[in-house]
């Protein structure tokens, strides 16, 4: 057969071609792709920003939903037809991070979609290792939200938040608004700290309380801990402004959660972190029991999916996807369709 994909050709280039789709390899499946969702890696990829890893021209994308179409020799119990999204990564299971169990920080790790073709394709031959089952009666455009609901999941797991600490995301963004509800369903009071009022809105919609940082932060903090600062703030902004204002809303002992990657360098005050014992966590990926856990959050509509959609767009319209991501239009989680889900009811 073939397949119809968006492949990456350099900064802000994109070209919608077809291959053909040989069959999977042993271990392998092949999964035809119902949804695609564009995320800030991908961003990252479209503007050149990751040049040094991605090699054009290279399909990209890697948070989806799909179903199993055919299963290579010794790829496990899969069936023709399975509900399926894909835990992206790959590790070499040699290296120091993989010896003692950290796979998910391999050293050596292959990220698909980054370092080996994505899921912007209508088809997609993926290692068994990577599938992870969904349920027959979960949308599958909702389940596109696996990934970035792992990302969340992993955040809030690495803060050890506890039932009634404070909480407080910096960003509101699609990673930021599901760190705030997965950091709610654990249990914390949450606010988020977003200049954009999309982002804000869209936040306040989901029964989160949020303001604009810009607006007196020092003083909304002081009101809302009663003087003690935050217990945990979860920095997903990426911007140097975000960085300063999850470490000065901490209370003493608090922990700071780096969850996204930064473009340069940032200054952070490592007096404050001795003055006040603080604590910085990096948290990078996640494992398999978060990415089954994100399922699940999705599954038993813990996670609101369908607000955190803003639209839907063919294929052959992701050039004008990005573009539009990229302008900072008042979108939030936007899809690629596919082709694969014949029950969409977006």
């Amino acid at each position: 057969m073939t397949a119809r994909r968006v492949t990456y050709l350099g900064v802000r280039r994109l070209a919608l071609d077809t291959a053909g789709a040989a069959p999977p390899p042993p271990g392998h499946v092949r999964v035809d792709v119902a949804y695609t969702g564009i995320g800030d890696t991908d961003l990252h990829i479209f503007r050149g920003d990751m040049d040094d890893r991605v090699e054009p021209p290279q399909v990209i994308g890697h948070e989806m939903s799909g179903r199993i179409a055919q299963v290579g020799d010794g790829a496990g119990d899969w069936r023709p037809g399975d509900p399926v999204t894909v835990m992206p990564w790959v590790p070499c299971r040699d290296c120091p991070a993989c010896r003692v169990g950290h796979t998910h920080i391999c050293h050596r790790l292959v990220f698909l979609g980054v370092d080996a073709p994505g899921s912007l394709q209508n088809t997609w031959t993926v290692p068994a290792a990577t599938l992870v089952r969904v349920p027959h009666d979960l949308r599958l455009d909702h389940a596109a939200l696996a990934e970035p609901t792992a990302v969340a999941v992993h955040d809030v797991r690495r803060a050890r938040v506890r039932p009634g600490e404070k909480a407080l995301v910096v960003g509101g963004g699609p990673i930021g608004l599901l760190v705030a509800i997965v950091a709610r369903r654990f249990g914390a009071d949450v606010l988020v700290a977003e200049p954009d009022p999309y982002r804000r809105f869209v936040a306040e919609g989901l029964g989160l309380s949020a303001l604009d940082p810009d607006d007196g932060i020092a003083e909304a903090m002081a009101r809302w801990t009663d003087g003690a600062g935050a217990a945990v703030a979860f920095e997903v902004s990426g911007a140097a402004a975000g960085v300063t204002t999850a470490a000065g809303a901490l209370a003493t002992r608090g922990r700071m959660v780096q969850g996204t990657g930064h473009p340069a360098p940032r200054e952070v005050s490592l007096h404050d972190f001795f003055w006040r014992e603080l604590t910085l966590l990096g948290a990078r990926l996640y494992d398999r029991g978060d990415f089954e856990t994100a399922v699940g959050l999705i599954a038993e509509d813990e996670i609101p999916a369908g607000p955190l959609i803003s639209r839907i767009e063919p294929l052959d319209r992701s050039a004008q996807a990005f573009a539009a991501l990229e302008s900072g239009a008042a979108v939030m989680k936007v899809l690629i369709d596919c082709g694969a889900d014949g029950e969409a009811e977006a």
